[in-house]
């Protein structure tokens, strides 16, 4: 499913457009109808020739209304472009596209309305106007289609080339994170609360837990419905309508935003960069009263520029912004900044960092994972995946250690600070470690552990050598049990990193490299997933052992469970 908005000057016709194509009047109020005047957001979904679906979210033109135009172009795929043959390029023509192009839109077409009432002279003088105003944007290798609404003229075409800009909007990604902003909430007798939005990030199911934000309140998913059909699950990039309990509909208000807990990074303090607007007659500095657009919702923002004093038309540059509620933020989300005070569209961006550390003066964001290690020292692996949106095989300058990723530095930092500790004491107590130098232990092979305590490795090292080790070593995926092996034996095997135990069944350090690498494998050939009796049959066991196996690569951040399948983990 493809999400597509239009855009363009008040009365050029996109409402009756989509009106053409779909059989829907986008147009739901009596207000609207009465003065032929798009108000609010409008919703039509369409089959194309292909028989692909499309959905429609119909926008105002009109520059009173320009809060309702944000509200629906926050998560759509692409845009049908309208520019009336009659009129030419209008200045909200111009507005919405650099909108479009401040959200990091990259697929489109034009549509050249109410060419019924032009001669051809009008109408090529009216699409040489439109190609001067988008070349150099997104639109410039966009086709240009000729229609009429009211006669019918070039709707076939319409369709066609809607069916050709579907082929090359990419789909929405799966990557397991719902997240859907409101942008219409009512009752419907009977069920009660009823949102609307588009779905982005992850499926959402019948009974479904999920967090309205920002008011971080719970509510359970009742019913779906997708393209006006009820449905189990709606999958992202899909038009859809929620049944939510728990909430009334005064409670979930347009740009509130579902989230599954835990998934997204709630915050009110924001790093971002800002692109100014070259038609701006003015600098951008943190005098202003400022709104900015995430998603279907406006949002009040204070505003600093970081690194400088001010923003120059046409000049892009850092800012950090503060919300007055926290929000479920991820880098790379695109916002719209607007000025309250003059009414004007100042610029906009992306995210960079959702939980700045560093004060304003000392900061210099970017979305890599190594900035945001180096920043904050130690990361827990989970906290990482939902603050650096870049990650990659290898990143210069971070370790990954037990549950933590850490800078180069501050490991060998630590590492040093524990060997001058232990060489003083000859013998450290393990508990006066704190977790991140217990992490940083493991990595230290000159140094070993010992019923609680921290030494320095003897040349005959009887830990590494013992049979137990040994014999799990050689069935790394059928390992025996320890018998006749001390507790003591057990705990020094496990501090050491050379064994690891998940429900009572011991593994060699050797099985679990081994086991991931068997991951890697399958998923290379099968990337949606593997079931548990596939991975058995690769590993050659039996479910005693590759269940709690399976358990420690979901523990570790290898795999990650859904469902009956296991998929990549964050640490794969």
């Amino acid at each position: 499913m493809i999400v597509i908005s239009t855009a363009g000057h008040v009365d050029h016709g996109k409402s009756t457009l989509v009106q053409a194509l779909t059989g829907t009047d986008p147009d739901r109020f009596a207000e609207e109808k009465e003065r032929g005047l798009t108000i609010d957001l409008g919703f039509a979904t369409a089959t194309l020739p292909s028989g692909r679906s499309v959905s429609f979210v119909d926008v105002p033109g009109h520059v009173r209304f320009l809060k309702n135009m944000l509200a629906g172009v926050g998560a759509v795929d692409a845009c049908v472009f309208v520019v009336a043959a009659t009129e030419g390029w209008k200045p909200q023509s111009e507005e919405h596209l650099r909108i479009l192009e401040l959200l990091g839109l990259q697929h489109g077409l034009v549509a050249l309305t109410k060419v019924g009432v032009t001669d051809n002279d009008l109408r090529e003088l009216a699409k040489l106007d439109v190609e001067d105003h988008i070349a150099g944007t997104f639109l410039e290798d966009a086709e240009v289609v000729e229609v009429d609404s009211l006669s019918g003229e070039g709707l076939e075409e319409m369709r066609e080339a809607l069916d050709r800009l579907l082929a090359v909007t990419p789909v929405a990604l799966d990557a397991a994170r719902p997240r859907l902003w409101i942008d219409r909430s009512f009752t419907i007798r009977g069920s009660g609360t009823v949102i609307t939005g588009t779905l982005t990030g992850g499926q959402i199911a019948i009974d479904d837990k999920l967090m309205l934000c920002p008011a971080r309140r719970d509510v359970r998913v009742r019913g779906i419905e997708t393209h006006d059909e009820a449905c189990e699950a709606a999958r992202p990039g899909s038009r859809v309508a929620l049944n939510l309990g728990r909430v009334g509909a005064d409670e979930a208000q347009r740009g509130d935003v579902l989230v599954r807990e835990g998934q997204w990074w709630m915050t009110n303090q924001c790093d971002a960069s800002l692109t100014v607007l070259e038609t701006l007659g003015h600098d951008v500095s943190r005098r202003g009263a400022y709104v900015a657009y995430f998603g279907s919702g406006e949002f009040p923002v204070k505003l600093r520029v970081l690194g400088a004093k001010a923003l120059a038309p046409g000049e892009t540059g850092a800012v950090r912004l503060h919300l007055s509620h926290a929000l479920p933020f991820q880098p790379g989300d695109r916002f719209v900044l607007r000025e309250f005070g003059r009414s004007e569209t100042v610029g906009g961006g992306e995210l960079l960092d959702v939980d700045p550390v560093l004060p304003a003066s000392r900061a210099r964001p970017d979305r890599s994972v190594e900035r945001v290690v180096r920043e904050r020292g130690w990361v827990r692996a989970s906290e990482l995946e939902l603050l650096a949106s870049e990650l990659s095989d290898s990143q210069e300058g971070v370790e990954s250690v037990g549950d933590w990723v850490v800078s180069s530095e501050v490991l060998v930092a630590t590492q040093s600070n524990i060997r001058k500790r232990v060489s003083k004491a000859g013998r450290y107590d393990i508990a006066a470690l704190d977790e991140q130098e217990r992490a940083a232990l493991e990595t230290m092979d000159d140094l070993t552990t010992e019923g609680g305590q921290v030494r320095v490795a003897d040349e005959e090292d009887v830990i590494e050598s013992h049979p137990y080790i040994a014999a799990l070593r050689a069935a790394p995926f059928t390992p025996p049990p320890p018998e006749g092996v001390g507790r003591a034996e057990l705990r020094a095997m496990i501090h050491r990193g050379l064994i690891v135990e998940e429900s009572g069944i011991y593994f060699a350090d050797e099985a679990v490299i081994q086991a991931t690498e068997a991951v890697a494998k399958i998923l290379k050939a099968q990337p949606e997933g593997f079931t548990v009796a596939e991975f058995r049959e690769s590993l050659s066991t039996t479910r005693k052992y590759i269940l709690p196996l399976l358990a420690l690569l979901d523990n570790k951040g290898i795999t990650r469970r859904q469902g009956d399948l296991r998929t990549a983990g964050p640490r794969l």
